[in-house]
């Protein structure tokens, strides 16, 4: 049901080229993957991701859990019937959200207060954002919820700790990440859903690398890590995935959660990563944002005001070929709908044909020579 191929190993770094088999189709590696935390990649429909290029897309168990519930999503077909998209669709566990949104604000009792999470070994408990009632996720709550959704790709429940997690409390962290691992995998009957568990550690070298062997002895068809792009700097990050890949299965994907800048992207896979994901390009777009083989830019720059130019030469996106930067900038400034979508456009068109040429380029055996002009002209210094 599941099946990834190596295609092509780069001889002067880690990255290499694949496919893997779902049973909604292939996903090409290394490859990127846009986020539909609610079941939608914002302002775009299945059509146009396809007419871009994504081979695959997430989905949110924690939102989708809370609202409108994933009894409600299984009724009506599951998320492929659901959302309208027939590819391969990935949903995280929850894990990191009810992490994370435990530092944010929500609604208890009708008012808005800081919603607590208590840990435990045996799971989560936690007050939703919305509404403030009461829940507790474990490992196989994570599990049967993914189930009901019905994704390709699913995750282990994971204890994501912050980035300057002390040494105990990392480990403390990674040991029940290594339980709910052990505990998802027994759970998880449906052979049409690959689990992947997920490597954690901070970014402490021991750890990383003994979680890195657990999680292969488990021997599921992927694995991810996690934990890594939540504040540390980027030297460390580099650092820490050079420690794991070295202990990471060969003949599985490897899935870098929560990454997605292009310099990254291009780091990363230098290091030997598959899949990445990230809300990027999405969130930037709604504040006015795009990328250019230049670097990053904000369109309500003043410079942009009777700019006849597209938003970047030569590319080939639905925006770029029809729209100046002129009239983008007019309608991100008079707060239309339509400039986020069409910078949305640009965005994860710009990040998936980034994807396609790296593939390309480590095919061609010409990975290192095309990393080093791309990130030249980008302006991106290494290791920062």
């Amino acid at each position: 049901m599941f099946e990834f191929r190596l295609k092509k190993e780069d001889t002067k770094s880690c990255a290499r080229t694949g496919v893997f088999k779902t049973p909604h189709g292939n996903i090409k590696t290394p490859a990127f993957m846009p986020v539909g935390t609610l079941g939608t990649v914002k302002t775009l429909s299945p059509k146009e991701l396809k007419e871009l290029g994504a081979d695959i897309i997430l989905a949110n168990t924690y939102h989708l859990y809370l609202r409108p519930g994933e009894k409600i999503i299984k009724k009506l077909g599951g998320l492929h019937k659901w959302t309208g998209w027939n590819g391969p669709i990935l949903t995280d566990s929850g894990g990191f959200q009810v992490f994370s949104l435990g530092q944010e604000k929500g609604y208890v009792d009708g008012k808005k207060t800081k919603i607590s999470v208590k840990i435990k070994d045996n799971g989560v408990e936690f007050r939703s954002h919305i509404d403030g009632k009461k829940h507790f996720l474990t490992p196989e709550k994570a599990i049967e919820i993914q189930n009901d959704l019905g994704a390709d790709i699913i995750m282990a429940f994971d204890e994501c700790a912050p980035g300057n997690s002390s040494r105990k409390y990392a480990k403390e962290a990674m040991d029940r990440t290594h339980d709910w691992a052990v505990r998802c995998k027994k759970t998880h009957k449906n052979k049409n859903q690959a689990l992947f568990p997920i490597v954690q550690g901070v970014t402490y070298k021991d750890l990383r690398i003994e979680s890195a062997k657990f999680m292969a002895e488990l021997d599921l068809p992927g694995i991810a890590i996690g934990g890594l792009s939540v504040g540390e700097r980027k030297k460390k990050m580099y650092e820490t995935i050079e420690i794991v890949e070295s202990h990471l299965p060969k003949n599985r994907p490897r899935y870098l959660m929560g990454v997605g800048t292009p310099e990254d992207l291009l780091e990363c896979i230098e290091r030997g990563m598959d899949m990445f994901d990230c809300v990027l390009p999405t969130r930037i777009a709604r504040h006015g944002t795009f990328w250019s083989e230049k670097g990053r830019h904000s369109i309500t720059n003043q410079k942009y005001k009777a700019d006849s130019k597209p938003l970047c030469k030569g590319c080939e996106c639905y925006c770029c070929q029809n729209f100046t930067r002129s009239y983008i900038k007019h309608l991100v400034t008079e707060k239309e709908v339509l400039g986020i979508r069409l910078l949305t456009i640009h965005n994860i068109h710009f990040l998936l044909n980034l994807m396609r040429q790296i593939r390309e380029s480590i095919d061609d055996s010409k990975f290192s020579q095309f990393k080093r002009k791309f990130l030249k002209q980008y302006g991106h210094r290494q290791g920062k």
